[in-house]
């Protein structure tokens, strides 16, 4: 069975200062179809993302990750790319 990923880029903040750049899949069943849903469900206690920039605060290179998991307690905010054109 192969599985169709819908990927939506997006911008986050942790706690910490750290902002990510990356990309979440939406194509998760259960009415997850905004990236709302996906950073608020709360049953899962981690975020998955993928093509992952971290900026760190006091860092001048970003770190590159093909994958991440976020802590959801640590994201202050969730952006979608698109929504900041």
């Amino acid at each position: 069975m192969d599985t169709i990923i819908e990927s939506r880029p997006l911008q986050i903040k942790l706690a910490d200062g750290t902002q990510i750049k990356g990309e979440v899949n939406l194509n998760r069943g259960n009415g997850y179809d905004r990236l709302s849903d996906l950073v608020g469900d709360y049953h899962e206690n981690f975020l998955t993302v993928f093509n992952a920039t971290l900026h760190h605060e006091h860092q001048t290179a970003p770190d590159i990750y093909q994958t991440i998991l976020i802590n959801k307690s640590h994201i202050l905010y969730a952006i979608p790319e698109d929504d900041l054109d």
